[in-house]
């Protein structure tokens, strides 16, 4: 049995070390979508660092195989889950395929890329789980194409309480090796931040429109 919470402070340790994840509360960060957030998370930066994204390779394998069992195929969801999800499928010596945002405008149209069959038992590698949105449209994907989707699994989760919806409603599974409040705990605890940037970071997790727009009418 893989000891959960040690992998989510180690993986809170790594990508705070190699700043794929930066916490700046009191100078928000402007998303593509405009909300304001106090964390930007770019887990693609793991790539570059040999042992830790063998460690996380190696957890996201354990972790599949914990939540749920045997599965035929991994999936890794467009962009930044194709070369995490393709490390894990090695690692497990399993097929690998992936499925894009929107289907190819040339050629065969394809929505997923790669041999997958009806009815096979499929699990989805994202990077990093915000609301969901993304990951259900990959599971809807599969779904459409036949295959059993057992769940998703991810590197890191902002714990908003719109992903724990969306996914309940899609009734879809997710797992993830390290989340917002085990990143908060161990920023804390090493003086990434300060306590009053503990406050704020929680209250963004809670509300992150409401927290982006009082930010927005302050500047």
């Amino acid at each position: 049995m893989i000891n959960k919470s040690e992998i989510e402070q180690k993986v809170a340790e790594f990508l705070l070390q190699i700043k794929a994840i930066k916490l700046q509360p009191a100078k928000p960060f402007t998303w593509a979508s405009g909300l304001k957030s106090p964390i930007y998370c770019d887990n693609r930066i793991t790539l570059s660092y040999p042992a830790i994204r063998t460690y996380i390779r190696q957890n996201l394998s354990a972790l599949i195989q914990e939540e749920y069992g045997s599965v035929g195929v991994v999936c890794g969801v467009a962009t930044a889950g194709i070369p995490q999800g393709a490390l894990v499928a090695q690692d497990l010596g399993l097929p690998f395929a992936y499925v894009r945002a929107t289907a190819k405008d040339h050629g065969t149209g394809s929505l997923i890329e790669g041999e997958i069959h009806e009815g096979q038992r499929v699990v989805l590698v994202e990077d990093l789980i915000s609301t969901g949105k993304s990951s259900i449209q990959a599971v809807e994907a599969l779904r459409a194409a036949g295959c059993d989707v057992a769940g998703i699994v991810a590197i890191f989760s902002y714990g908003l309480p719109e992903a724990t919806e969306n996914f309940k409603n899609a009734r879809c599974r997710f797992s993830t090796l390290s989340n917002y409040n085990a990143l908060i705990e161990y920023a804390s605890e090493h003086r990434f931040i300060t306590k009053e940037d503990v406050e704020l970071l929680r209250k963004w997790r809670d509300n992150p429109v409401e927290w982006s727009e009082s930010v927005s009418n302050l500047s």
